[in-house]
């Protein structure tokens, strides 16, 4: 296989930046549950991406044995709830405090690392942990004030921080021993699977709603999660795992952005301090603790076949 890149990665990396920090902008445009926005965006990416998978990976699909299949299942559980959790969370509270919070996932899934893999991390990550969290609270006292729905929609936030980093974690496990699309087709089709019974449960209606939300809907699956996150996963083939961390950082910029441009909702002085210390915490532990993390060289590399 020719190891050269068919584009330059750092261009895709801000590719798949730019493309993930519409997220939150999509899910305020649209007038659907956040089950529901959930449910499409899953369904969506894994009917786009399961024919590739289906088509070049079907014996690598039946050759996974049962334990891997249910990690990836638990994988995909990880994953609906933190979409459901996140989505929830920006009915409650501003763009900037949820998608700075959001982005605290590395803080939880180097602490998930610590307690589950044994892994160690330097007293300089640990400090930008710190300051990230610290971050966390600013921004929490700050909506406090704002009202009660403000500080429940940061908790949910960090809720769904929490959650992704368990996505995260499962499967970084995982991506050892299997590829992209074989991971992909088992953990999107499982959350999609999750959050179709869940509405059903719930009597969540499928239909109808207006033709922005569809299209919404099918943007959030194609721009989002099929460009943003699989550049991403393409991306760590060519450069180191840090760089993609750091690099995730502008997602919450652009999102503060598009908020500010289309929907007239600018961060307020105490949110934008919070999100300093968050940053400057973020920057600080993904410099120093990608040197230390044991992470297996899948994760670090692309799938051994995509």
């Amino acid at each position: 296989m020719n190891n050269k890149p068919i584009v330059n990665p750092y261009l895709a990396v801000l590719v798949g930046v730019f493309a993930v920090s519409f997220s939150a902008l999509f899910v305020r445009l649209t007038t659907a549950p956040a089950l529901i926005i959930a449910t499409y965006r899953l369904l969506f990416t894994f009917l786009i991406l399961s024919p590739y998978a289906l088509f070049r990976h079907r014996s690598d699909l039946l050759a996974l044995s049962w334990k891997q299949r249910g990690l990836a299942a638990a994988s995909g559980v990880c994953l609906a709830m933190h979409l459901v959790t996140w989505f929830i969370s920006l009915r409650y509270t501003s763009i900037a405090s949820s998608v700075v919070l959001v982005t605290t996932q590395p803080v939880f899934v180097v602490i998930g690392s610590w307690i589950f893999f044994r892994e160690r991390v330097s007293r300089l990550a640990m400090l930008g942990g710190a300051l990230a969290l610290g971050g966390s609270v600013i921004i929490g006292a700050a909506d406090f004030q704002i009202g009660r729905e403000a500080l429940i929609g940061d908790l949910l936030a960090l809720s769904a921080a929490i959650l992704v980093s368990g996505y995260l974690l499962i499967g970084r496990r995982l991506r050892g021993g299997i590829s992209l699309p074989v991971y992909t087709f088992y953990t999107y089709g499982s959350s999609a699977l999750v959050l179709v019974c869940a509405s059903l449960a719930t009597s969540t209606p499928f239909a109808p709603y207006p033709p922005r939300d569809w299209i919404v809907f099918l943007a959030l699956a194609l721009v989002c999660t099929v460009i943003g996150h699989t550049v991403f996963n393409w991306v760590l083939r060519y450069v180191q795992a840090s760089v993609v961390s750091v690099s995730v950082l502008g997602e919450p910029l652009g999102a503060i952005l598009w908020a500010s441009i289309f929907l007239r909702e600018y961060p307020t002085v105490r949110q934008a301090i919070g999100a300093g210390f968050i940053f400057g915490g973020l920057f600080i532990f993904t410099r120093f603790s990608t040197s230390t993390l044991k992470v297996p060289a899948s994760t670090h590399g692309a799938p051994k076949e995509c």
